[in-house]
């Protein structure tokens, strides 16, 4: 597993109680009866622990862990812009 994934994991773990067995990468966060203020919170905490800007409204029930993995890589990578600047990548150079 990916450091992304376990840091996703533990922050789910720290803000809501899910059953172990059904964290899996292909869970999606309505499986885990995440609810909506509960994805704010994660939104929160990934920007706060992991310095990156997740929008309340990036983060989607039928997300699966490993897609909110991708995303949260996809801005620590950079290659995803701000809520204002969503779908422009940054071009090296």
């Amino acid at each position: 597993m990916s450091t992304t994934y376990e840091q996703l994991v533990a922050v789910i773990a720290k803000l809501h109680d899910a059953d172990p067995e059904l964290v899996r990468p292909e869970a999606t966060f309505a499986e885990l009866d995440v609810d909506s203020l509960t994805m704010v919170e994660i939104s929160m905490r990934l920007e706060r622990d992991l310095g990156i800007e997740v929008a309340d409204n990036e983060l989607r029930g039928d997300m699966t862990l490993d897609e909110t993995v991708r995303l949260i890589d996809a801005k620590l990578d950079g290659l995803i812009g701000t809520p204002t600047t969503t779908g422009t990548t940054h071009s090296k150079g």
